[in-house]
């Protein structure tokens, strides 16, 4: 009898916590940020979407390449999720074309979580605290579609707020928001530095695709975009990534390859002394920029005014 009462008590603690949860919950945001921090979307429930896109480093990782279920290696660098509302395309290559196909990426990669989107959606459906989620916000069982959708509303909702020092400058609600180096650094972004023709708009990319010199089928030999399209054209190239909070998203580049912004300045300012001969590199790469010592410390130290003050989650 006394067994039977314990038992009773415990299933009714676990009754409790599950319509405390399913109250607590109220938006499909909420409900997608609850998927992309669980890892029951992994194939032995060991990793979550959060396990790679971590808070801390604006929703990116700080390892060259990530690791998935049983520690598999990732084939490319993990890129921050933050900003992604006004994206064209996701991944490197471009090969998805809205955030519902992107969140499906991950979750079936067998080197990342390796579970088919079939078993992910019988899997919350065998969940009753899935089950009562889904039928709040979406009148309707977990499906593939609900899924894919509650978590792209969530990595849409992961915005920078305009906290930024350089935002703060530029809508002169802070007129010291920017130190002499930032403002020279400023200048060299939009001018000698040519860092603008690629990083423009708010959230500096211009959603395009550039070979930057990490293509040269010895050393580096991910092609890129040309893997989705198979356009001679499109070797080498890979989206060019927004800039906000990119003080916190090391190593750099689609392999991680380059540790810090100073590397990155670097080999923007003497590109072949990195890749000797690379292949099909874009046009506005063909000249070394050159930089001095101190014009590379003014561009890093811009970068860091890039850093959004509060960051979601």
């Amino acid at each position: 009898m006394k067994r039977f009462t314990i038992l009773l008590f415990v299933f009714t603690l676990a009754c409790g916590g599950i319509e405390s949860e399913v109250k607590s919950i109220k938006s499909e945001i909420e409900l997608g940020e609850k998927l992309f921090f669980d890892p029951i979307l992994s194939e032995d429930q060991s990793i979550s979407c959060a396990s790679c896109h971590r808070p801390e480093f604006a929703f990116a990782d700080n390892r060259e390449l990530s690791l998935g279920v049983n520690d598999s290696i990732g084939t490319r660098n993990t890129p921050s999720v933050m900003n992604m509302a006004s994206r064209p395309h996701f991944f490197y290559d471009g090969r998805a074309g809205n955030l519902e196909e992107q969140s499906i990426g991950p979750i079936e990669n067998p080197v990342e979580m390796n579970l088919e989107i079939l078993e992910a959606v019988h899997r919350l459906n065998q969940s009753e605290l899935y089950v009562k989620l889904f039928e709040k916000i979406y009148l309707e069982e977990p499906t593939n579609a609900n899924i894919t959708r509650a978590l792209a509303e969530f990595q849409r909702s992961l915005e920078s707020d305009g906290s930024a020092p350089h935002d703060r400058w530029m809508n002169d609600e802070d007129p010291m928001a920017l130190t002499e180096s930032q403002k020279r650094g400023r200048e060299l972004f939009l001018d000698k530095g040519k860092c603008f023709d690629c990083h423009f708009g708010p959230d500096f990319t211009g959603d395009e695709f550039r070979n930057i010199g990490l293509y040269d089928e010895l050393e580096y030999r991910d092609k890129g975009r040309f893997d989705f399209t198979r356009d001679s054209s499109d070797l080498g190239k890979f989206k060019v990534p927004g800039l906000r909070n990119v003080a916190l998203t090391a190593p750099y580049m689609h392999d991680g390859s380059i540790k810090t912004l100073e590397e990155v300045l670097e080999f923007y300012s003497d590109l072949y002394r990195f890749v000797p001969n690379p292949i099909n590199l874009d046009t506005i790469m063909q000249e070394s920029l050159k930089l001095s010592v101190t014009e590379k410390e003014d561009l890093v130290n811009f970068l860091h005014s890039l850093t959004d003050d509060k960051l979601p989650n």
